[in-house]
């Protein structure tokens, strides 16, 4: 019997500062697990106080995968997500060890234990047309073009669901197939593992208010220091493309569009904005464990 097909793969999830990070050490130091990431700012090298990254000396505790993998602006979809995170998810079960996922990121998540279309090109010229025409004609319209290429995907996604839907029509121009066609061809990819959510949910007052004291603690660690010597190495653009809650608020600063004090509360803001949604996809996944805390998550999987 194959090991790396029958293990359990416990996923920690939830929304930004929520405390992921503290819930896996508290599990590391009972359990010689590996955690793989599954966040979508943390894999992008040197932009590290803005995306909470892990400190040298947390890594130092227990190993950790899928951190600083590529430069900023460089494009990493869930499809390679997948072939990524199930190669090192494989080879920490060869050793004997387990595995823990840890990340909210929903687009990776979902893709672990719903699959992703594959697609071998990718052309960045059509998915900024794409997302051009959306801001031109608005999501409905979108939403409408999707409804007559894909009227089996346009039933399942909402129109303001810019994401999926930018990404259905995105599928039909590379391939000149639908989404719901691939998907029936069996043309996708999933993970092969089984997969358990194990979700971190605080109340929201309580979640925003971490969210505003983070800041200012990357504000007061060097966040603005940090990118601007990112820009004098010539990453500017780069970082942009990124678009990466924190850097692009003190971009705007930098170019002279936001004061100082505005970019940190548009920062805050956008975090809130962005751990709003992540909470109501992770409610709505029906498969999931939830946990107002850190530690309480943490002795549930280690068994207290």
């Amino acid at each position: 019997m194959d090991v790396n097909n029958t293990a359990v793969i416990r996923i920690i999830c939830g929304p930004t500062a929520s405390g992921k990070t503290a819930a896996a050490l508290a599990v590391a130091e009972k359990q010689t697990v590996e955690i793989v990431s599954a966040d979508s700012r943390q894999i992008i090298r040197h932009l590290d106080i803005g995306t909470a990254k892990p400190t040298e000396q947390e890594r130092a505790r227990v190993p950790m995968h899928l951190i600083d993998i590529i430069e900023p602006g460089e494009r990493y979809s869930a499809f390679r997500f997948i072939d990524d995170a199930s190669r090192v998810i494989d080879d920490i079960l060869g050793r004997g060890r387990t595995p823990l996922v840890v990340g909210g990121t929903g687009l990776y998540l979902r893709a672990l234990s719903e699959g992703v279309v594959e697609i071998d090109t990718e052309d960045m010229d059509i998915r900024e047309r794409l997302e051009r025409e959306m801001e031109q004609i608005g999501a409905e319209k979108m939403h409408q073009r999707l409804s007559k290429i894909d009227p089996l995907e346009a039933a399942k996604v909402h129109p303001n669901n810019k994401v999926r839907v930018i990404r259905a029509l995105e599928i039909y121009h590379l391939t000149g197939k639908c989404k719901s066609e691939l998907m029936t061809t069996g043309a996708y990819r999933k993970s092969k593992h089984r997969l358990q959510y194990h979700c971190l949910l605080p109340e929201r007052a309580a979640l925003y208010e971490k969210i505003n004291a983070r800041v200012d603690a990357m504000i007061t660690a060097g966040l603005l220091e940090e990118l601007n010597q990112l820009c004098e190495k010539g990453w500017r653009n780069q970082i942009r493309r990124s678009n990466v809650l924190g850097y692009n608020e003190l971009l705007d600063h930098l170019d002279g569009t936001l004061l100082l004090d505005e970019a940190v509360s548009t920062i805050k803001q956008n975090t809130r904005r962005y751990a709003k949604r992540q909470m109501t996809w992770f409610r709505n996944q029906t498969e999931c464990t939830f946990y107002q805390y850190p530690q309480e998550l943490a002795e549930a999987l280690t068994g207290g």
